[in-house]
């Protein structure tokens, strides 16, 4: 999947606004998931009245606040704005893990021609290979919601890898609602064991350590 972007470059929708330049960043972010091009406008009336349906779909798939894990999922939003300020615009209440080309890049207007795209709203939806799974997913996002991936992922039969760490390592989920003050506990502990020093014998007994619509014309 990584390759439809070799050489170019991805940026994430968060404030930093990271950049994916390398094969392994891309392939990171990407390999092994559903993609989703997400053809749209902040000048299209439709593509307005149809971002809010899109951002809570991705988001009820994609984030832990929903979901115990995120879904295999990658959206891609080619932008078909018409100023560079319209597109950062339209992104600005758009999810995080979201990635956009650069408004410069001519990828943007290539990949519309490449999966005949003729209309806006337009959400092309790839196999982990690149393969089109589906032309135009908007109606069905529309009517099923969430209940579409599961449908996508038997489609493309897509590698299940719920039994691996989380990705973003940067800010991982908490495994419960108490692992936080478990961490919490244990930096302490182990603070408290430090000042004691080498030496000073084994903590006192009692102190323990940590706990085990319709559509807008493009053309």
């Amino acid at each position: 999947m990584a390759s439809l972007f070799s050489g170019h470059v991805l940026i994430r929708n968060n404030s930093d606004q990271d950049e994916l330049d390398t094969e392994a960043e891309l392939s990171r972010r990407l390999e092994n998931r559903l993609v989703l091009l997400f053809f749209g406008s902040g000048s299209c009336p439709q593509c307005q009245a149809f971002a809010p349906t899109l951002r809570d779909f991705f988001v009820k798939l994609t984030d832990e606040f929903y979901v115990l894990r995120a879904a295999q999922l990658a959206l891609v939003y080619v932008s078909q704005d018409p100023t560079e300020e319209q597109q950062d615009l339209f992104l600005r209440d758009m999810p995080k893990k979201w990635l956009f080309l650069p408004f410069e890049d001519d990828l943007r207007r290539d990949l519309g021609r490449r999966f005949s795209v003729e209309r806006l709203p337009a959400v092309v939806v790839l196999k982990p290979g690149g393969d089109v799974l589906t032309r135009d997913a908007t109606d069905e996002i529309r009517r099923l919601g969430p209940a579409c991936f599961a449908n996508w992922q038997e489609a493309s039969e897509l590698l299940d890898r719920s039994f691996l760490q989380p990705e973003d390592l940067d800010d991982p989920a908490p495994r419960s609602l108490t692992e936080p003050l478990r961490r919490c506990k244990y930096r302490v502990d182990r603070a408290a064991r430090g000042k004691r020093g080498p030496g000073s014998g084994s903590p006192p007994e009692g102190e323990g350590g940590a706990e085990g619509g319709g559509a807008g014309e493009l053309f």
